[in-house]
This record gives C-alpha cells, sequence and structure tokens, in this order.
C-alpha cells in the first residue's frame, strides 16, 4: 500500500500543504539491469522504460496522464502541483531514505537531447559552487552530483544527486535520484526497476522541444486532506537548476 501526496508549487520554492489519499501499488515488471555500460543501450531497450506503442496497456501502472507508474510496496509517491496552474508538474516516488523524480518533455522526433540537457545541468550545478561528474550508468551517461544549499547554521551544505536522461521516440524522460539512492547503489536499484516499468504517453499533438508533457492527478476517491502536516522532502532542493524552459524541480513539502 502506498500513500499519494500532491503538494504545490510556486515560480519560487513555497511551503505546501499535502493532501493524502491511497492507492495500491504494484510491484515493478522489469528486472535489474546489466553492469556493463556497453549494455546500456540493449538494457533501455529490453527493459523500458517504455513508450506508449509498446504496451498493451496500464498493466497494474498508474495512470498519470504522460506518465504510467509502477511501485513497490512502502513506497510514497508525491505529486508536485504548480500553485498557479493548479498543473501537475512532476512526479516523485520515496522509498525509505530514497526518492527518484520522475518529468517528461516533449523532443525532436530524430535527435536526442540528453547530451545537451546535461552538459546544462552540470554548468548550472558547478556554477552554484556545486559538482557534477559524468559517469556511466545503466541508461547509458549520466551526472553525479553535489548540490549545494544553505544548512540551519547557515553553512553551505552539500546534497547528492544523480541524474539519468533517457531519449525516446519524440520524448524526453528526466530521472533525479536523490538522498540515500544518489550514492547507493542497493538504495537506488528498487527506485531504478520503477523508472523501468515507466511508460511514457507523449501522444500525437505538437509540442516544442522540452516542453513539459501534461501530468494528471491518479483517478480515486477525493483525497482526505491532513492540515498541519509536518514532512520534509529527502530530496535537495533544485529549484534554482534551469536546464529547461518549462522544468520545475524537486520542490521541499511541509
Amino acid at each position: 500500500m502506498g500513500i499519494f501526496r500532491h503538494g504545490t508549487k510556486d515560480t519560487t520554492p513555497a511551503d505546501t500543504t499535502p493532501a493524502d489519499t491511497s492507492a495500491a501499488l504494484p510491484d515493478p515488471t522489469g528486472a535489474p539491469g546489466s553492469d556493463d555500460p556497453a549494455d546500456a543501450a540493449a538494457a533501455v531497450e529490453k527493459l523500458g522504460p517504455f513508450d506508449r506503442s509498446e504496451v498493451d496497456g496500464l498493466d497494474g501502472r498508474l495512470d498519470l496522464g504522460s506518465l504510467w507508474v509502477t511501485g513497490v510496496p512502502g513506497m510514497e509517491l508525491r505529486l508536485e502541483v504548480e500553485q498557479e496552474s493548479q498543473k501537475v508538474v512532476g512526479v516523485t516516488a520515496v522509498l525509505g531514505e530514497s526518492a527518484v523524480q520522475l518529468q517528461a518533455f516533449a523532443a525532436p522526433r530524430r535527435d536526442g537531447i540528453w547530451l545537451d540537457i546535461r552538459h546544462e545541468i552540470a554548468a548550472s550545478i558547478t556554477g552554484q559552487g556545486g559538482t557534477a561528474d559524468m559517469t556511466s550508468g545503466p541508461f547509458g551517461a549520466e551526472l553525479q552530483a553535489r548540490m549545494p544549499g544553505q544548512g540551519p547554521d547557515g553553512r553551505t551544505v552539500f546534497s547528492p544527486a544523480r541524474f539519468i536522461g533517457i531519449d525516446g521516440p519524440r520524448w524526453f524522460l528526466r530521472v533525479v535520484l536523490s538522498g540515500r539512492a544518489a550514492i547507493d547503489e542497493d538504495a537506488a536499484s528498487v527506485l531504478l526497476d520503477v523508472v523501468r516499468a515507466t511508460v511514457v504517453v507523449r501522444g500525437d499533438e505538437a509540442m516544442a522541444p522540452r516542453e513539459l508533457l501534461a501530468l494528471k492527478l491518479p483517478d480515486q476517491p477525493e483525497p482526505v486532506v491532513e492540515h498541519g502536516a509536518d514532512e520534509a522532502s529527502v530530496a535537495p532542493n533544485l529549484s534554482d537548476l534551469k536546464p529547461f524552459e518549462r522544468g520545475p524541480e524537486i520542490t521541499e513539502i511541509h
């Protein structure tokens, strides 16, 4: 059983009031990928994430519009909602001390955009005083980053984050691992299985490259709102990182 939360997001980082509903989360259908970077492309092709054309139906996944997401027992799914438009702009799965954010964007028909995006992300992070190292992972090239932020005492602290980009047919899926999953392969493996089982629904409408694909709240009973809930996100604050024209980032949920 998992808890779904949706928070609001302003144009600047803002406090949110979470709302809870419960929904069953099926186990992911994918298997762990190869540890050999040379097999990365084959792993993506065989294990996902998938394009809508590659699956027959939801197969137990949760329909969030442009993303169909599965899960694991104990996983919490947080939906970030833009305050002004009330549109869902991000999906974050939280499991223990780890989190993974998923966002899907429109991309050109022929050329992938992850090469350009990861250079933009790296430049943004290093420009803020953090670090971003290029590494290889199960989906190919990725970034291992240390995100700068301000601690309770006013000093600069660094939070780990792992950026993964996956170029699909006319879409791009950006994955951000944070918390323990950003530095611990064992913690990351379960969330990466969730990524592999994800389905991206691009749609046929014309969209500009890097435009966020529409997300929606899941179809379920009206949520029960908990007022005054005190909860901190395990994810680093990425609100100052702007590699996309319309690419809202993980917000802290209080």
